[in-house]
């Protein structure tokens, strides 16, 4: 049995883990080395990608920043979530402000100290980074428009280090940026229409607040319809080897969307919506592994 002393430490620790999003943060763990091995260092083994100590310096740093950037984000959001999100609010409020502001200023100085390993350009890059999540979380995310773009922008950043660090812009992997852009710019825009009560009641002027669900519902129709464009791309100018099949998927998961986002109108449905969208991405992730079966066989 634990003690109560061990249950207390135990709370928190999971309080923490839903402040920064831990399972977001491996997800992009996760995605950041299968880019890096089957995309866009493909023609060396397996093993001098994943023991590289530079990729695994900007993998680091990149959890690092994006761990800070939800602490940041809980903290100024911290009264919209009680009406949002009032359970995992509840939990998260079991670590004071204080220690949060410390654990976010610490996460940042070791994300610097880790991008100081690989280059002077790394530490310029992820202070840049850290900056625009405050910027972000202090002015933008209150903007219509802009804080949707922001936010999509700031969510790809980190595979921008790796794609400098390996000096690889082949158009493919900008493709593929485009259709992971235009995924979570619906994502959050979805966020928007889950969240509208408590960005009224916080006076955040988002799309829905300021333009109404219908012109909401009309942006995300026009994303679904603009993500065909990179969709079509991959699937008939580049060799993407078995991943069509999680395009396939995307489109009829899309479709799906669609018909229900225009018979929404509670927080429940939009949950609904918020949640396909978060399974084509987190699908997207993992059907990386599908561009090249015979990676592992014939690369270690």
């Amino acid at each position: 049995m634990l003690s109560r002393r061990q249950k207390h430490i135990l709370l928190k620790f999971f309080s923490m883990f839903s402040v920064v999003r831990g399972y977001n943060i491996l997800v992009v763990v996760v995605a950041q080395y299968l880019t890096a091995i089957y995309i866009l260092a493909h023609d060396k083994p397996v093993k001098q990608v994943v023991f590289d100590i530079n990729l695994l310096m900007l993998v680091l740093a990149s959890a690092s920043t994006i761990a800070g950037g939800y602490i940041i984000n809980s903290f100024y959001d911290s009264e919209k979530d009680l009406i949002n999100r009032p359970i995992k609010s509840r939990l998260d409020r079991l670590v004071s402000q204080n220690t949060k502001l410390s654990f976010y200023f610490t996460l940042n100085f070791l994300a610097v100290i880790m991008a100081s390993y690989v280059s002077f350009k790394a530490v310029i890059f992820f202070s840049v980074y850290i900056f625009g999540i405050w910027f972000y979380s202090h002015k933008l995310k209150k903007l219509p428009f802009i804080g949707n773009l922001t936010s999509a922008v700031l969510t790809i950043t980190p595979f921008f280090a790796i794609f400098m660090y390996y000096k690889n812009f082949d158009t493919v992997i900008f493709v593929h940026a485009i259709f992971l852009f235009l995924m979570i710019s619906m994502r959050e825009l979805t966020k928007d229409l889950e969240n509208i009560k408590g960005d009224i009641v916080q006076n955040y002027v988002t799309i829905p607040v300021a333009h109404g669900e219908k012109t909401s519902k009309t942006i995300l129709t026009l994303l679904a319809v603009l993500t065909l464009i990179p969709m079509c791309l991959l699937l008939f100018y580049f060799e993407v080897g078995y991943m069509y099949l999680f395009f396939y998927l995307s489109l009829f998961l899309l479709i799906v969307f669609l018909i229900l986002l225009w018979r929404s109108s509670t927080k429940v449905q939009y949950l609904i919506l918020h949640n396909i969208l978060k399974f084509i991405i987190l699908a997207g992730v993992f059907s990386i592994l599908l561009i090249d079966v015979s990676v592992i066989l014939n690369r270690i």
